[in-house]
Formats: structure tokens, sequence, C-alpha cells
């Protein structure tokens, strides 16, 4: 490393370029950002026609063929920088998470310290920044044993690396209760007459906390179920996944594909909106539990129900529906024939979230025995093949002629169902 810096020189640096160590967060992302922008001048100079080798020039198939192979490789080593800037930026959030916690206790002791002007500093203030304390100091701590997978992010982060937005929720519903708990607890601890202890003992009664605990009940319970869900759902190859480079705030809002949920934005915003109001009927009434209203309480649970439905609904398998001769203008009505075009006709071909060149470049489509990777057509701002609705692939000349089943298999490993088709000699 010192030698590649004394070549270097002082400006640059030994990570200033292509660098991907882990200790090195602007050299991954750095080289993350120009390998992505090498990447898309060579696919829009190879959608312009441009760039292509005098051999190849002169055929099609071949040029089509060694587009997508340049293409594929390139992507390929985009997807290597995105994932060493991926594990970077998680070894460096531990420590934004800290600082945001911190961030939050903080300000709680400002609000504290303004609101006892003219009020005087009670027993109940003191009790609540206590607790701030703990809960700060748990997820410091958890911070620091998770900092390679996100700190205090990492229980909310999913198996596909991106924030699962069940886990989020009832994480927020889990710090909540903590805290109101070792409030009381503080409290309880100060207490100095056996009436206020009997009071503050009563506070966490099922009666007055009956509408919290039954949502945090629920939630709970559907962040465990909805990891249950998509497991079996993959296994089953009823949904697709494919993993993040890394997990992005968004994610909470939206799905594989980076579109906008409906039922994961209802669920966040109606589950924001009741810990708030929760947070805010503990600061007016510290001695108790928080006492969620029944209606709010619903509320939630409405939006858990419907979130958990919305997960058994989304995905599907892949599926083809049919299979034609591809046809260019002028062409005379053929059979296929080795050597052709054919283009497969279905939908979910494209996992959400496997719209990248290093995704699509694995899509294979097997044709009898013989497996064939679809080729990348490049055009301006993205690629016209592979699509999720249609795919165009050669049949090659080891495919015997005869009647041959024709199957897909997507980035995700899941498979269609097989199509007969007749090809001839």
């Amino acid at each position: 490393m010192a030698v590649q810096e004394a070549r270097q020189g002082p400006d640059t640096g030994a990570h200033a370029g292509g660098c991907t160590c882990g200790d090195c967060p602007h050299g991954a992302r750095e080289g993350h950002r120009r390998a992505v922008a090498a990447f898309l001048s060579r696919r829009d100079e190879f959608a312009a026609g441009q760039g292509l080798p005098a051999a190849v020039a002169h055929s099609v198939s071949a040029s089509r063929q060694w587009v997508s192979e340049e293409l594929a490789q390139s992507a390929e080593l985009v997807a290597e920088r995105g994932r060493a800037e991926g594990q970077a930026w998680l070894a460096r959030l531990w420590l934004r998470t800290t600082y945001t916690v911190w961030t939050a206790v903080l300000a709680l002791l400002l609000t504290q310290s303004i609101t006892a002007v003219g009020a005087g500093w009670s027993d109940a203030r003191t009790a609540g920044l206590l607790a701030a304390l703990a809960v700060a100091g748990a997820l410091t701590a958890a911070s620091w044993f998770h900092r390679a997978r996100g700190g205090a992010l990492a229980p909310v982060i999913g198996e596909d690396n991106r924030l699962s937005t069940s886990r989020a929720v009832a994480a927020a519903w889990v710090l909540l209760v903590a805290y109101a708990v070792l409030v009381l607890a503080g409290r309880l601890a100060a207490a100095s007459g056996p009436h206020e202890r009997d009071a503050l003992i009563s506070g966490l009664a099922l009666e007055r906390g009956a509408g919290v605990v039954t949502v945090l009940a629920v939630v709970c319970g559907i962040a465990v179920l909805v990891r249950r869900v998509v497991g079996l759902r993959v296994l089953g190859q009823r949904l697709q996944k494919v993993r993040a480079h890394r997990p992005r705030a968004a994610d909470l809002l939206t799905d594989d594909s980076g579109r906008g949920a409906f039922a994961d934005i209802q669920y966040v915003l109606i589950s924001a909106v009741a810990v708030v109001f929760a947070a805010v009927r503990l600061a007016r009434r510290p001695d108790q539990l928080p006492d969620l209203p029944w209606g709010l309480a619903l509320v939630v649970l409405v939006s858990a129900a419907t979130y958990l439905a919305g997960k058994y609904a989304e995905g599907g398998r892949p599926v083809i529906l049919s299979v034609v001769r591809s046809r260019e203008a002028g062409d005379l009505d053929a059979p296929i024939r080795t050597g052709d075009d054919i283009e497969i006709r279905g939908a979910g071909f494209v996992p959400p979230g496997a719209q990248t060149a290093d995704r699509l470049s694995r899509m294979v489509v097997r044709i009898g025995t013989v497996h064939v990777h679809v080729p990348l057509v490049p055009v301006t701002g993205g690629f016209s093949n592979p699509a999720d609705a249609l795919l165009t692939v050669p049949v090659p000349a080891d495919v015997e002629p005869g009647r041959v089943e024709v199957q897909v298999v997507t980035a995700a490993g899941v498979e269609t169902n097989r199509y007969t088709i007749d090809v001839t000699d």
C-alpha cells in the first residue's frame, strides 16, 4: 500500500480511486461511481452502434453476442464494486446510528430543561432522562457488537439486505414500551411513600395498557410471520427475491424494485402516528403505561392486517405464455429452425430489483438440453432485451430437431413452466 501511495503521489493516495478495502469508505464509493460511469458510457456507445470490432460487425448475431459478453463482464465489475461499497457503507453506519441515538438523548434533555422552567424539575423528568440513557447505552452496545452489519439497524435489516418494514415497525413499538417501563421503574425507585409506589405499580395494570400491549403483540407477531411467509414463498418459487447491495431508508416504503408500495406506506404512516400519540401520552402521564385508546389501536391492527395481506398477494411465479419465431421486416413466414431467434412471451421474467445488467446477464433459457444465456441488447438508457414480458434468444445449432421444451430460469433462480415448440431442420 505504501508503494502504491508513493506512485500516485501525495494528492491522490492509495485510497483515492478504485480502492475497495473496508477501511476506505471513500475509495469504495469512488470506485463504484467510476465503474458505473464507465459501464453506462460503454452501454450507450454500443447502443449507438459504435465500438464494434470489424471481425463481428458483419454479422448481426455475432455482434449481438459480442456486445452482450462485453457488457456482462463490465456489469460484473460494477456489481463487485457495488458490493464493496455496500460493505463499507454498512461498516460506517454504526457510528451514524450511535450519533443519532445520543442526539435524541440530548434533544430530550434540552426539551425537559426548557419545559422545567417555571414548573421546576421533577422526579418524572429525572426518570425519563435516566431511562433514555439506559436505552441509548443498550443501543450503543448493540451497535458496537453489530458494527459490521449496520450497528443498531442490524436487527431490522432483512436477509435480502434491505430494511424490513415489519421489523422496523415492531422495533419502534418495542423501544417505546421498554422506555415506558424504565420510566416507571425509575419513578418507583425514587418513590418515598407506599401510596405512591402502589399507584406506580398499578400503572402497569393490564386495563391501563391493554391497547399498547395488544398492538405490541400484533406487530411483533407480524414481523415474525412475514419472515416465515416470505421464506416459504421463496423456497416454493412463488416469490422472487434478489439481494440488494445495501439497505436504504426508502426500503421501508417501497417494494424491491423501488416503487412505492401502498401496504408498506400505510403501515409505516399509521404506526408512526400511533407511536407519536403513545409517546405524548407517556409524557403527559409518566406514572403508567401509555393508555392507547382502543379506537387508535384498532386502526393500527387494521393497518397491520392490510400489510400482511399485501405480503401474501405480492409476487408470483414467472410464466411462459407463448413462444414464436422472431420475424424481421421482409422475412418470409417459416417454422422455427436452428439459428433462428425466438420470442418468449410471458410475465415475471425480470424479478423486482433485478433490472441491473449483472442480474439480467444471469438469465438462462433452456431449449431442450441446451442452456442459452439471454443476450443483453443495449438501447440508450437501458436494455431492450431481456424484458419482464419478452425474451429474445437464438436457437443454437446443438438443439436437435423435433419437439423440444423451452424453460426460462430468472436471475432469482426461479424456473418457469415448460413450453413445447417444434424445431425443424
